[in-house]
C-alpha cells in the first residue's frame, strides 16, 4: 500500500501517527541503503576473487550481520502502510464496526507476539554482550545486530499500539475511514498505487 492509504487529520492519534512515521521512513531508508551496501559488497567480493584472487575478507560475516537490518528496519514502516502479507478472504468482506473489530483483534495478537519476542531477543542480545559473542572469521561482534532486532520489534509494538488506538476510535464512532489506520485496497488500487510510486507520481502528489 502507499502512504496515501492512511488518512490523516488533526486528531491526537493522527499526530502521533505522523510523528512516528517520520522515524519509520528514516529507518526504512536505512534498510534500503543497507541492501545497496550488501549488493556493492557482493560485487566487490566476486570481482575481487575473479580478477585479483583477493575476495572481501570476512564476506560471510558481514553479510550475516547485515541481514537483520534488511529484515527489521522496515518492519514498523510496512505495518503502518498495511503492507505485510495477510489473508483478506474473510476480513475483506467486512465493513464498518465489524471490520474494525477484526482489525483490532488481529493487530492486538501481533503486538502480543512481538512483545514476547522483544523480551526473548533482548535476553539473547544481553547474553551476546556478556559473552563477547562474535563471528567465526573476522570476529565481528554479533550484539549490535541482536540489539537491533529487539529495538525494531519494540518499535513495531508501538506502531501496533497506535493502530489499536485508531481502531478503537473507529469502533466507537463507526467511521468508515479512521485516521492512522491503513485502508484495505483491492488489487486494482494496489497496482495503481505501486505504479505511481515507481513513476514518482506519488511524490508529486505529496509535494502539492
Amino acid at each position: 500500500m502507499s502512504a496515501s492509504s492512511v488518512r490523516e487529520d488533526g486528531s491526537a492519534v493522527s499526530r502521533a501517527d505522523v510523528a512516528l512515521h517520520h522515524l519509520e521512513r528514516l529507518l526504512n531508508l536505512l534498510g534500503g541503503l543497507t541492501i545497496l551496501g550488501m549488493m556493492l559488497l557482493s560485487v566487490a567480493h566476486i570481482l575481487g576473487r575473479k580478477l585479483f584472487d583477493t575476495p572481501v575478507s570476512g564476506y560471510i560475516d558481514w553479510m550475516t550481520q547485515l541481514v537483520p537490518a534488511v529484515a527489521f528496519l522496515g518492519l514498523a514502516y510496512t505495518q503502518r502502510l498495511g503492507g505485510h502479507i495477510r489473508m483478506d478472504i474473510l476480513v475483506g468482506r467486512l465493513a464498518g464496526r465489524g471490520l474494525w473489530v477484526a482489525e483490532f483483534v488481529g493487530t492486538l495478537l501481533m503486538m502480543l507476539i512481538a512483545g514476547v519476542l522483544v523480551f526473548g531477543t533482548w535476553d539473547h542480545a544481553g547474553r551476546a554482550i556478556q559473552l563477547g559473542d562474535s563471528t567465526t572469521d573476522i570476529h565481528l561482534p554479533t550484539a549490535p545486530a541482536k540489539v537491533l532486532i529487539s529495538v525494531m520489534l519494540a518499535l513495531f509494538c508501538i506502531r501496533c499500539l497506535l493502530q489499536l488506538w485508531a481502531y478503537a476510535r473507529a469502533i466507537g464512532s463507526g467511521e468508515t475511514e479512521p485516521a492512522a489506520a491503513p485502508m484495505i485496497e483491492d488489487a486494482a488500487t494496489q497496482a495503481r498505487n505501486e505504479a505511481e510510486t515507481v513513476s514518482g507520481l506519488e511524490d508529486e502528489k505529496e509535494a502539492r
